[in-house]
C-alpha cells in the first residue's frame, strides 16, 4: 500500500505524520511540486510480459504524460531479487542527489522508496504497484529499492543524459531508515 511519511530533517526516528490515503498523498506532494498519480492498466499484464506489452497496457496514460511534459523516450526496467548486481544497483542512488530533469517512474509491479529532502522536511514515499511519481528536476532526494529489489517500472526521459545523479555530498540519507520491502501488502 502506498505510504507517505513526513519527518523533520533533524529527527529521522519520529515521523510527524503518516498516511496511506492516495488522495491525501497526492495533495501533500503537489505542495512541493511532486506529481503523484494512480494508474490502472487497460488490459491484464502477464508476469514476464515484454516491455512493449507493459507499455501498451498503460498507453493512454503514457501518451498523456509524454504530451504534457515533452518526454522523448520511455522504457521499462525490471529488477528481481536474484539479480546478481542488486547490491551495486541499490547503492547507486542511496545518497542524496538531484537530476537535471524530472525523475518520473510508474510502478507496474513491486515497490521502492523515494525520499525527498525539501527545506527542513523529509518526505518518504513508498511507491507500489499502480503509483506514478514525478520528482522535479533539482529536487534533492534518494531512492532505495531494498536489499531484495522487486519492481517493474516505466521510466520517462527528456534527455538521454538528464538522469545522471548529481550528489550533494551530505550524509542525510544515511540517517533515515532504509527500505526493507513493502510495509503493507499491495
Amino acid at each position: 500500500m502506498t505510504r507517505l511519511r513526513l519527518f523533520s530533517d533533524s529527527d529521522p526516528a519520529t515521523p510527524e505524520y503518516a498516511s496511506y490515503d492516495p488522495d491525501f498523498i497526492a495533495t501533500e506532494l503537489q505542495k512541493i511540486g511532486v506529481l503523484f498519480e494512480r494508474w490502472k492498466a487497460n488490459k491484464p499484464i502477464e508476469p514476464g510480459a515484454s516491455p512493449e506489452a507493459v507499455m501498451d497496457a498503460y498507453r493512454a496514460d503514457i501518451d498523456r504524460l509524454v504530451a504534457e511534459r515533452g518526454f522523448k523516450s520511455v522504457d521499462v526496467v525490471s529488477i528481481a531479487p536474484d539479480n546478481p548486481k542488486r547490491e551495486e544497483m541499490r547503492a547507486k542512488f542511496l545518497d542524496e542527489h538531484y537530476h537535471k530533469e524530472d525523475e518520473v517512474r510508474f510502478f507496474v509491479a513491486g515497490s521502492g522508496l523515494f525520499t525527498l529532502h525539501v527545506g527542513d522536511k523529509v518526505y518518504e514515499i513508498e511507491c507500489v504497484k499502480d503509483d506514478l511519481i514525478a520528482v522535479p528536476d533539482g529536487a534533492t532526494h534518494w531512492f532505495d529499492m531494498g536489499p531484495e529489489p522487486h519492481f517493474v517500472a516505466i521510466r520517462f526521459f527528456t534527455e538521454p543524459d538528464g538522469w545522471v545523479g548529481h550528489f550533494t555530498g551530505t550524509t542525510i540519507a544515511k540517517e533515515f531508515p532504509r527500505y526493507n520491502g513493502l510495509t503493507q501488502p499491495e
